[in-house]
């Protein structure tokens, strides 16, 4: 698609995932002297036989592809969390921007500049993402080994490129991309959420349907699957809307309500049971934001399955 079609696309697509943050990304290899501007499949295929056949992944790491002349592929689907940064892909949309961008390498062409722009702002207005630099985020700020937000330091990645519009701190993020995001979208720099929902809520059923309408006769739309976390923007007899921009609708006797919070705690160990007896099995990172589904004591169930953390390491909101 080019970027005015994806504009036109995005707002089409029925989406239950609740999505949070923008990842941005470059591909480093392939680069600019793979595209001939004519091969945009056989590299995206490629890509995703890597990241299948080498990496192990069930599919392409990324939902989005953007290539030098400005075109954009899609790839995994908009409903499964990426496979792009460790530790942090829950609630996320990942962008794969074609090229190397690192200082001396590949110089971005205006087509590609114009594309990520329109693309990362339609992306963030289809689904409410504010535009800062705690939502919008470059590979390069995570510790490639923890997962924690380093903002550069540790063992990192330089991805996006540090020359990805002019740089890939945070300052230069905050200072160069953020505004051209703003300035596509029309809306100040607020960091805050335009039109926040009124709850969240997961999928307790198997297969959840979406529809156009808080009725069973209003047509079907989509499917929610068992443990999707929905955002609710406006509750009509037992009936959620769970989209700020689309009439996307569904019964509430099927999701149960959950509790946002965001991370205190530089590593919060995640345990299998609901005390520090159990087995540790992962780690969230400080800034990330988890979903509490059940408290018991102290603790804090952050997903379907076993997995606990302290409850004074997080910050309910």
């Amino acid at each position: 698609m080019t970027a005015s079609e994806f504009e036109t696309w995005i707002n089409q697509q029925d989406v239950a995932r609740t999505v949070l943050f923008l990842q941005e990304h470059h591909t480093f290899s392939p680069s600019y002297q793979h595209f001939n501007g004519s091969n945009h499949f056989k590299l995206q295929r490629g890509m995703k036989n890597h990241h299948v056949h080498n990496n192990g992944w069930s599919d392409i790491g990324q939902h989005f592809t953007i290539f030098p002349d400005g075109k954009v592929a899609t790839g995994r689907s908009l409903e499964r969390s990426p496979a792009c940064i460790r530790g942090n892909n829950n609630h996320a949309i990942c962008i794969e921007n074609v090229g190397f961008f690192d200082t001396g390498e590949d110089d971005m062409t205006p087509e590609q500049q114009d594309s990520i722009v329109r693309i990362s702002a339609a992306i963030c207005k289809r689904f409410n993402i504010p535009i800062s630099s705690s939502r919008i985020v470059y590979h390069h700020w995570f510790d490639l080994d923890t997962g924690s937000r380093t903002n550069g330091s540790g063992t990192t990645k330089s991805c996006p490129g540090t020359n990805f519009f002019g740089g890939n701190k945070v300052p230069d993020c905050e200072a160069n991309f953020l505004p051209l995001l703003s300035g596509a979208l029309g809306e100040p720099i607020t960091g805050v959420m335009g039109s926040p929902p009124i709850k969240y809520g997961y999928v307790t059923a198997n297969i959840l349907n979406i529809r156009k309408g808080p009725r069973v006769t209003f047509g079907k739309v989509g499917q929610a699957t068992l443990g999707s976390v929905l955002r609710v923007y406006k509750e009509e007899n037992r009936w959620y809307k769970i989209s700020k921009s689309k009439e996307e609708w569904v019964f509430g006797n099927f999701v149960k309500d959950v509790q946002r919070a965001v991370v205190n705690a530089d590593v919060l160990n995640v345990r299998s049971g609901p005390s520090v007896s159990f087995n540790r099995v992962g780690s969230v990172v400080k800034d990330q934001e988890v979903f509490v589904y059940k408290q018991k004591g102290n603790w804090s169930k952050i997903s379907l399955d076993e997995q606990w953390v302290s409850s004074r390491f997080i910050d309910f909101s």
